[in-house]
């Protein structure tokens, strides 16, 4: 096997396998040349460390320094800066989905950092020796398709801590006895507030509500700027992921958010083969259980696109409501919508599935899902 893969690599004959254990202190590299190996750590992030440890892994497994480098590590928090420094320095590198790498199943397993690149070789070479499906490689974004999700995110994040504010402005006054709604008038109303039972609030409590508006109204703030930045790029010179949000926003159902975001996390830049794909990248597959007479369904998979699957959850809902007449609406009411509550739960998973591959075929189509209508120019 070793042989094999020597001889096929490349012109030389040679190639130099290589696994990174990133961490935010270390960073643990394993060399190999498909039998011995080799393991050093370096400082993270040091680069210049990172290529002196690969020329001296060529010398020491006695390789020929003009060899091909092949190379991987997990994704994760460092994200995809380290793979298009390995690919600028012509090095085939490949991100790995964590989740697709094999792990001993005993309830008491070691896992150390030479554990996990030992793994990490075994899988690198089985990879690039033909075992194309011993892992999941990462679908790595270009610059601009990572930093076009910036926007929605960055929103994501603020929704949730102005619930926070929120949530913490209406406790502080429950504790009192009153329930107040966060308007612009907010801070003027504190000046004559008094508990339910009438006593006056006191002065570092209205401090301390003063000072929690301010931070919910800065965060709303910043709510509406990003929102309005969205809406400028939509209605400005199109490209083609602008173009499939217009799309999208045609029909009904569908708003702004919604678009946007299976726009900049899936259809503008993702490349799906089939409905198949399309599925388990948003983890909306079913993953069946069935082993001699013992067979059970396990629910959908949810290794995808987490922002996805949520969304077209949300999505389908809304479909039911404003595309009542559509083939897909009706396939859900004559399916699940007699049953009870884990039935219309089951049933809404299985129709935000169906949803999504009728999204994906309208963008690339053109293909309108059945039944469905548009919004009134």
């Amino acid at each position: 096997m070793t042989a094999i893969l020597q001889d096929n690599d490349n012109v030389t004959g040679q190639v130099l396998y290589m696994a990174l254990e990133l961490s935010n202190t270390k960073w643990r590299l394993g060399f190999s040349r498909g039998d011995k190996q080799r393991q050093v750590s370096i400082e993270a992030g040091d680069l210049g460390a990172l290529a002196s440890q690969m020329a001296l892994a060529k010398e020491k497994l006695k390789l020929d320094p003009a060899c091909g480098i092949r190379s991987c590590y997990e994704a994760g928090r460092d994200g995809f800066w380290i793979h298009r420094h390995l690919f600028g320095q012509g090095i085939d590198n490949v991100v790995i989905d964590s989740a697709s790498i094999e792990v001993n199943r005993r309830q008491r397993r070691a896992k150390t950092g030479s554990v996990d690149v030992q793994s990490l070789l075994k899988l690198l070479i089985r990879y690039w020796g033909g075992e194309r499906k011993v892992m999941s490689v990462v679908r790595v974004p270009s610059l601009d398709e990572e930093d076009q999700r910036r926007l929605h995110r960055e929103r994501e994040r603020l929704l949730k801590e102005r619930g926070g504010h929120s949530a913490r402005l209406k406790a502080l006054l429950i504790a009192h006895g009153q329930r107040l709604e966060i308007t612009r008038d907010f801070p003027a109303r504190l000046n004559a507030l008094r508990s339910a039972a009438g006593y006056p609030l006191g002065a570092d409590l209205i401090a301390e509500l003063r000072r929690e508006y301010e931070r919910y109204r800065l965060v709303a703030e910043q709510i509406k700027t990003l929102e309005e930045a969205q809406r400028e790029r939509v209605e400005a010179a199109p490209d083609g992921a602008t173009e499939q949000i217009q799309r999208l926003m045609q029909l009904k159902g569908i708003g702004q958010q919604s678009s946007w975001v299976l726009t900049r996390e899936f259809f503008g830049w993702r490349q799906f083969k089939n409905q198949r794909q399309l599925g388990a990248c948003a983890g909306l597959t079913p993953t069946p259980y069935s082993s001699g007479a013992s067979e059970r369904e396990q629910g959908i998979s949810k290794a995808g696109n987490r922002r996805i699957r949520s969304l077209m959850v949300e999505l389908s809902w809304l479909w039911l409501k404003y595309q009542p007449g559509s083939a897909l609406s009706r396939w859900y009411r004559q399916r699940y919508a007699e049953g009870g509550k884990r039935m219309r739960r089951i049933g809404i998973v299985a129709l935000a599935r169906k949803l999504l591959i009728a999204l994906w075929r309208y963008l690339r189509d053109g293909v309108v899902p059945e039944g469905a209508e548009f919004k009134a120019v």
